[in-house]
């Protein structure tokens, strides 16, 4: 056996985190590890990587006492993390990165110095391993996400792991780019590398696992091999109940009359001539390879970037040099991609960054105070609207919160504004089953009280679920339109890949 881990458990202050795991690992294999948002999985993974240590309980590495007290000791007994927020300086090149915790070194007339030759050719050794063709010398900042994530196992390997731990890997990855990494997994379980998968991704898990360890509230709820436990049977030992109806009906049907309409919309390199509309109470939704443009024509609605030519019309009415100001008087909204850099002000606590869109609607008087009070009543309102779960909207920073709960407070911050107009920009990566659930629950709501939703997402099953049209990009140009009756699988797929589709115009 090579870890053992026995009645693991965990406190911080009062409240116990971890309740007693128990779970074991052998050479070469992969334990999916799973669970809502919340559940103890990080908590579990970090004791392992040296980040904490357990209030009680036992672990053993090949038989012996494992008790690393800082991630340095963990990676030295061959245990690496590759968390989902990557571990890399994007200023430094390739070789540099993996080489940051222990550079080669030579001598010279006494004077120790980094020993570029050697570090090349190791560094190129490395990428070898994990299929990377690229000069060690580029920096990280020029790599690709799906490159990037291929550095930092790289920079695993260096250390000569004997178990690797990947926290939601392909968050930001492709399909294909996905693929790849499973792939490059499969060859370093060939090797006897044993690793531990989290991912919220349940057909990634039943790819890959060879067992499943689920996580509920800090307890082991289920342990299986894969071919025992079906998706079915993972969502309901996740959450503790059936997942009927994933996706909730809507009570209303789009209105006819037009909220935004897009003509010609181009930025040069992003996207081409774009031509679309939404209708009130109408879900859009945007699908397409990553690359595609959809981020940007986001982007560009919202005010963030510039574009070249076209027009873009709110409510019959030019929107003659779109920006995020005059986007939020308009009643616009726009939840991000990356919800911890351009999303939330994670030292902040949960009051502060849910009232920043609507702070106008609290300020009073020629010195335009706020109105602490009165903000922090429907700031409250808010929160407990988007089911978000907190100990304390003043007292508790953003970043104490799960990654579910944190894009509960941007779209919590977004709902104070009441917008008529909602981009949602990949809303429920990264986040648990059960909290996907939730968020999509809220999107039809705030549709039955009168808003229309432009959504991209790179999961087709939600555009499916949740949309009443959907537009295909690709290379920065809308290549299909499908209304619901029409949603076709396949042909969506061809489409973001380039195909002309036989469907309706857009």
């Amino acid at each position: 056996m090579l870890l053992k881990l026995q009645n693991i458990r965990k406190s911080f202050g009062k409240v116990e985190v971890l309740k007693g795991i128990s779970l074991s690992l052998e050479r070469g294999q992969i334990l999916a590890l799973i669970g809502e948002n919340g559940a103890g999985k990080s908590t579990l993974m970090n004791l392992l990587g040296g980040v904490f240590t357990p209030s009680d309980g036992d672990m053993q590495l090949n038989g012996n006492a494992y008790l690393p007290d800082s991630p340095i000791a963990a990676q030295i007994k061959g245990i690496a993390f590759i968390h989902q927020e990557l571990n890399l300086f994007p200023n430094l090149s390739i070789a540099e990165n993996l080489f940051i915790n222990q550079f080669p070194i030579k001598k010279l007339a006494g004077f120790s110095l980094i020993d570029r030759r050697t570090m090349r050719e190791r560094a190129v050794e490395l990428l070898r391993q994990v299929g990377l063709q690229i000069r060690p010398e580029v920096k990280v900042e020029e790599l690709s996400p799906a490159q990037q994530q291929l550095v930092e196992i790289a920079k695993a390997l260096s250390a000569h792991p004997q178990i690797i731990i990947f926290d939601e890997p392909t968050t930001s990855l492709s399909r294909h780019e996905a693929n790849q990494l499973f792939e490059l997994v499969f060859q370093l379980k060939a090797k006897g590398i044993a690793m531990i998968y989290i991912s919220h991704n349940l057909d990634d898990v039943h790819l890959l696992a060879d067992r499943i360890a689920v996580l509920r509230d800090g307890e082991l709820v289920k342990l299986d091999v894969k071919e025992a436990v079906d998706i079915q049977g993972m969502v309901k030992a996740m959450v503790g109940r059936e997942m009927s109806e994933f996706f909730p009906a809507r009570k209303v049907l789009p209105d006819t009359k037009r909220l935004l309409l897009v003509e010609n919309l181009t930025a040069k390199g992003f996207v081409t001539a774009l031509d679309f509309h939404l209708n009130r109470q109408e879900v859009v939704g945007f699908y397409g390879l990553v690359g595609a443009g959809r981020s940007e024509m986001a982007r560009i609605l919202y005010g963030l970037d510039r574009f070249d030519t076209g027009n873009i019309y709110l409510n019959g009415r030019l929107i003659q040099k779109p920006n995020p100001a005059d986007s939020i008087k308009n009643r616009m909204a726009f939840l991000t991609e990356d919800r911890r850099e351009e999303g939330l002000l994670l030292g902040m606590d949960i009051q502060k960054n849910v009232q920043l869109a609507a702070l106008s609607r609290f300020s009073r008087g020629i010195f335009r105070r706020i109105d602490r009070k009165r903000a922090g009543g429907q700031v409250s309102d808010t929160v407990q609207s988007a089911k978000t779960r907190y100990n304390s909207v003043t007292g508790q920073p953003v970043s104490t919160l799960s990654g579910g709960n944190q894009q509960k407070v941007v779209l919590a911050k977004w709902l104070l504004t009441a917008p008529e107009l909602l981009i949602l920009d990949e809303p429920t990566k990264g986040i648990d089953i059960g909290a996907k659930r939730e968020i999509y629950g809220l999107i039809n709501q705030l549709v039955e009280k009168g808003s229309s939703v432009l959504l991209i997402s790179s999961e087709l099953e939600e555009l499916l679920g949740l949309c009443d049209r959907i537009l295909v990009m690709s290379q920065g140009r809308i290549t299909a339109s499908f209304t619901k009756p029409m949603f076709d699988r396949n042909a969506i797929l061809e489409a973001a890949l380039h195909k002309q589709s036989e469907t309706l115009p857009t």
